[in-house]
């Protein structure tokens, strides 16, 4: 009776090797569609957006009068003027957004989600075989920033020196403004609000083309308030706000990455210490998934920062620093500093910064193996050990090591 049950199993259900073939519960994705949708596809097509739109508005700037508006938006107020300029400043303008966007800020979030719309009346006023291509894009990639909404969280960081040198800027611009259209029966060239804009950016520039002159005293001691307050306030604001670019790239001079490098980091494999064993890891996962080394050695964060490989200059048992590294975000750990003590630090701290992270710890001494384990290590591999195993089994069975961790045909 049990054989005739057992016969009649092996007839109704596969066998096992097809059934894991054939009806395996795990999906194989023959596309990852999160490596094409993600924020860094979205901020990429961005600046896509941002080369086509001035690569257009130079096209159109160029035709002049002979400029065809054939598109169902032609009909709008200006529209000439919108087709002939409008690439151009768009093209400033998402080119900030794009900065913004690569350090996750909400605010260039909100930026492009503004600019995109007014962007895509260009190619509609137009509808030229020129501008398909940016209608296209900007059709990708508004889907993307919508889906993409909540990568981009963070702040805005001003120091009070940077915020004290733009809230100067835009004061003297306003009492530029203001001042000007109140005194424009003092100047010739100043009869509407546009004109008075267009006399405080030209005198602020230090340009004067000559259209716009004071002629009485008062105008010309206000005009002297805009030189003066003018050109300080906006070299006070270029120093506060590129200076701060300036140290960011000396630093990534030393190995360290940026704060936009860092903010974009997802799934990537988080290296805590370097050594021989990492030398090995790193060759592994070349092309399979984005690495990021945790080293307070200086000299080897600059070496391998001139080898392509994404390098942290700071302490890997701090936490803050595994923070920063987007341990939140990261898909594994690997730890493997050249101390065993600092190994349990190590692991101590990532565990503490993303408990789900799977954290896997190379024992430089098998004894404290399982030290690494009650840590919270949730894999921990003795190259000690593996190595002597591979020398035992290399010379008993005369094989090579390449054949027995399966990595070339044995025979």
């Amino acid at each position: 009776m049990a054989r005739n049950s057992v016969a009649e199993d092996s007839r109704t259900r596969p066998d096992s090797a097809l059934e894991r073939l054939f009806y395996s519960a795990d999906r194989v994705r023959l596309v990852n569609w999160r490596e094409f949708s993600g924020a860094q596809p979205t901020v990429a097509l961005v600046g896509v957006i941002t080369l086509l739109s001035f690569v257009t508005g130079l096209s159109n700037l160029s035709r002049g009068a002979a400029l065809a508006l054939d598109g169902p938006l032609a009909g709008l107020p200006m529209a000439r003027a919108y087709a002939q300029f409008g690439g151009v400043v768009f093209a400033f303008l998402l080119g900030v957004v794009a900065a913004g966007l690569q350090r996750r800020k909400r605010v260039a979030w909100y930026g492009a989600a503004l600019l995109l719309p007014l962007l895509a009346v260009l190619p509609l006023i137009t509808l030229g075989t020129t501008d398909v291509p940016l209608l296209v894009a900007i059709l990708l990639a508004t889907p993307l920033l919508v889906r993409n909404r909540g990568r981009f969280d963070q702040s805005v960081d001003l120091s009070r020196t940077q915020i004290a040198s733009l809230s100067a800027v835009v004061g003297v611009v306003t009492y530029g403004t203001v001042g000007s259209y109140g005194l424009r029966g003092a100047f010739t060239g100043i009869d509407t609000w546009s004109d008075a804009v267009y006399y405080v950016v030209v005198t602020i520039g230090t340009v004067g083309y000559g259209d716009v002159t004071p002629t009485t005293p008062e105008a010309k001691w206000f005009s002297l308030s805009i030189i003066v307050l003018g050109t300080g306030a906006f070299t006070a604001a270029v120093g506060a706000l590129v200076v701060p670019a300036i140290e960011s790239r000396m630093a990534a001079a030393f190995g360290n990455m940026t704060a936009s490098e860092l903010t974009l980091l997802e799934d990537h494999v988080l290296v805590l210490g370097h050594g021989d064993i990492t030398e090995a890891l790193l060759e592994e996962l070349d092309g399979e998934s984005e690495v990021v080394v945790v080293t307070p050695n200086q000299e080897v964060a600059s070496e391998l920062n001139g080898e392509g490989v994404n390098v942290l200059t700071a302490d890997p048992t701090d936490e803050d620093t595994l923070l920063d590294a987007r341990i939140d975000a990261a898909s594994g750990v690997v730890v493997a500093t050249r101390d065993d003590a600092n190994d349990v630090l190590a692991v101590l701290a990532a565990r503490e910064a993303n408990p789900d992270v799977r954290i896997t710890a190379a024992a430089n001494n098998p004894k404290h193996a399982d030290k690494l384990e009650r840590v919270g290590a949730d894999e921990v591999i003795s190259p000690m050990a593996i190595g002597g195993r591979l020398l035992g089994r290399s010379v008993l069975e005369g094989t090579s090591a390449e054949a027995i961790l399966g990595d070339e045909d044995p025979s």
